[in-house]
């Protein structure tokens, strides 16, 4: 297991329950004592924790969990996510609009190689995996970074989205929730998410099921805003319903098969 895996595995419990100890860990991890305590010492010093005898606390309240960290989790998910997602996008598609994010990263992972594909993006990490595609035409917008999703986010971005149109747009997110919509963490970032919504003819969302039923603080739009949303098997019948009720199609992945 990489370590940053590894850490964000311990941020994503730490998220959960609020504190861990060192010898659950490094029972769980497979890993010694010492490991999991110089994984500790490091999430520390980037303030990502507060150590205790024994273990750690998370920081004060809840956190997003920063981007570095989010690549290992629901790994299986999210590719077949992408996998669906590179399905429904038809040949003809020249046009493709999208957000930062780790599954969104998987999807333009899969669309790489497609030919005479125009990306429009606000992530770094993504324009700088296209950059070197010679059958990308890539497109980055301005703004300022969010270090935590690698987006570029505010006026600038804004103003980029607002100037252009894409076929599909292909959005992830912190929130999906038939009341509150699809949401993120940060205000500054919905507002350029629902920028791009705008400039697009047609909006799929993809959340794995871990997001299905939870609300972020700042919205980007109602449901009924995509036509598509993907996720994995871990959604219930009973939120699918729900969620189509409300406009979209659910596509629902098997990420064992």
């Amino acid at each position: 297991m990489r370590r940053e895996d590894r850490l964000g595995i311990i941020l994503q419990r730490l998220n959960e329950t609020g504190s861990v100890g060192v010898d659950e860990l490094a029972r769980d991890l497979k890993l010694s004592r010492a490991s999991i305590r110089r994984d500790l010492h490091l999430l520390e010093e980037q303030q990502l924790l507060t150590r205790t005898h024994g273990g750690a606390v998370a920081s004060g309240v809840l956190y997003e969990l920063p981007m570095r960290y989010r690549g290992g989790q629901r790994h299986e998910a999210k590719r077949a996510i992408a996998q669906c997602v590179a399905r429904l996008l038809p040949d003809d598609v020249g046009s493709l609009g999208i957000n930062g994010g780790s599954t969104t990263t998987e999807v333009a992972r899969m669309l790489a190689s497609r030919p005479g594909l125009r990306v429009v993006t606000s992530a770094l990490n993504i324009a700088s995996e296209l950059a070197v595609r010679a059958n990308i035409e890539l497109v980055v917008c301005g703004g300022s970074v969010r270090g935590e999703s690698y987006e570029l986010v505010g006026p600038l971005a804004d103003l980029t989205l607002s100037n252009i149109n894409v076929d599909v747009a292909v959005v992830g997110v912190d929130g999906v929730d038939p009341v509150a919509g699809f949401t993120t963490h940060h205000e500054v970032e919905a507002h350029t998410n629902q920028s791009l919504l705008r400039a697009a003819e047609r909006v799929i969302v993809v959340a794995d099921s871990s997001k299905i039923g939870k609300r972020g603080f700042a919205k980007i739009s109602d449901i009924a805003a995509a036509s598509d949303l993907v996720t994995d098997s871990g959604i219930s019948a009973e939120e699918v319903a729900a969620l189509e009720r409300l406009g979209p199609t659910v596509h629902v992945v098997d990420p064992t098969a």
